[in-house]
Order: structure tokens, then sequence, then C-alpha cells
């Protein structure tokens, strides 16, 4: 029993210790998904859809939940948000070219079709982030006619 109680103590203390250690906010100086949204050019509905499903986790700017002040929570965020930069920046979409834009977008066919995107975890939390079949169907098809226009060599109008 002794040993279960330093074990649990230090545990505690372990905890008390990460609360002073955060990771780093995504938060950037300036919102760069405009560029996302210029260029390809989503209808309003499909912009709520981004705003309410995607960017929190795909952008430089993450709208944070109060929960992420608290350690472990702030650990298991930022990792998950710092997992879906790396797949997909929505920030960073100037930067990428043609063929990886058509990529991105092939991405976002299968992961959203295949009900992977939004995940699960997120919106447990986030329950207007959880995607209807018509929103689904709606994010599918403009990823689809965008694709397109990058397959072409055109940009999106």
């Amino acid at each position: 029993m002794k040993i279960l109680k330093k074990i649990l103590v230090a545990l505690l203390l372990v905890l008390i210790a990460m609360q002073f250690y955060r990771p780093d906010k995504n938060s950037a100086e300036t919102d760069l998904k405009t560029a996302f949204l210029t260029e390809t050019n989503p209808s309003a509905e499909l912009q709520n859809i981004f705003e309410s499903s995607c960017f929190d986790c795909h952008s430089n700017t993450t709208s944070y939940p109060w929960y992420n002040n608290i350690a472990p929570v702030s650990y298991w965020l930022a990792d998950h948000i710092k997992d879906g930069k790396k797949h997909l920046n929505f920030s960073e979409w100037e930067t990428y070219s043609a063929k990886k834009k058509d990529h991105k977008l092939e991405e976002v066919i299968e992961m959203v079709g295949e009900g992977e995107m939004p995940l699960q975890e997120y919106t447990w939390t986030h329950n207007e982030a959880k995607l209807s079949e018509a929103q689904v169907a709606a994010v599918i098809d403009w990823a689809k006619k965008t694709r397109l226009l990058y397959q072409l060599g055109q940009q999106p109008e």
C-alpha cells in the first residue's frame, strides 16, 4: 500500500508541475486562411463548414476551449493540432504547388467521404463540427470541382 501511495503522490506532483509548462498555442498574428478562401472560392455554406469543422486543427489559428488550460489536455490538443497541420494547413495554402493542392483536395475527398474528418474526438466537444450527409456531399463536390481546375493548370475563380 505504501508503494501505491508514493506512486499516486508522484503522479499528482507531475500533474501539478505540468500546469506550469504548457505547449505553445497555435495562434498566428495574421489570419492567412483568406488566401485559401479567395483562391478556392467556396460558397458561404462551405466557408462555414470549414470554419466550424476544419480550421481549428488545419490552420495557424485555433480557437481554444476553456479546458485547454488544463494539462494534460493542453498537450493532447497541441499534438492533435500539430498533426493536423502536418497533413493540411489552410494557412499555408498559397505556398503549396498546384500538384500539392490537387493532392490535398484528393485527401479531403477521401477523409471526409470516409467519415474520418472531422475527428470524432473533436466532434465530441464541438457538436457544430459534425457534418450531415448533405454537408459531406457538398464538401466532396466542391473539392472535386476545385481539383479539376488544378489538374487543368488553371487557378480556381
